[in-house]
């Protein structure tokens, strides 16, 4: 198994960042240019989320943890933010907690359909944890 852990700001400049880390942690299984798209955007919109609802105004630390057996990528941003009090409610599609700043409220769902697994963890005061897997074909 191969295994990364990246520690980053959680400023939106990073978002750009953690897709190109996780592009270039994958590209040795090949991916066509599809699964490398699905993957970017799936961290873009779990980095994004802790950017903008994990540590609002503030800044704080984002981890990303990636590992790869056989062909199975498995992604994991972390953050130790406000966490989320209702995380079904926050998976529902076009639900957003930041209506002001125009979000679409389609994070969890992009992350969902673009990757084979998602689960989310959180805690109010503690953060949140965003587990994401897809199999290279």
């Amino acid at each position: 198994m191969n295994t990364a852990k990246i520690e980053f700001s959680s400023c939106s400049e990073n978002e750009a960042f953690a897709r190109v880390a996780a592009a270039a942690f994958v590209a040795p299984l090949d991916p066509t240019v599809e699964e490398l798209s699905d993957i970017k955007t799936a961290v873009s919109e779990a980095v994004t989320n802790a950017v903008i609802h994990g540590y609002e105004d503030s800044v704080g630390k984002v981890f990303m943890e990636l590992s790869i057996s056989g062909r199975l990528l498995t992604i994991e941003i972390t953050d130790y933010g406000r966490g989320i009090a209702d995380i079904k409610k926050a998976m529902t599609p076009m639900y957003t907690s930041k209506p002001r700043l125009e979000r679409s409220g389609m994070g969890f769902t992009v992350m969902e359909s673009f990757m084979d697994s998602l689960s989310v963890k959180s805690a109010v005061g503690k953060g949140t944890s965003v587990l994401m897997t897809k199999r290279i074909l």
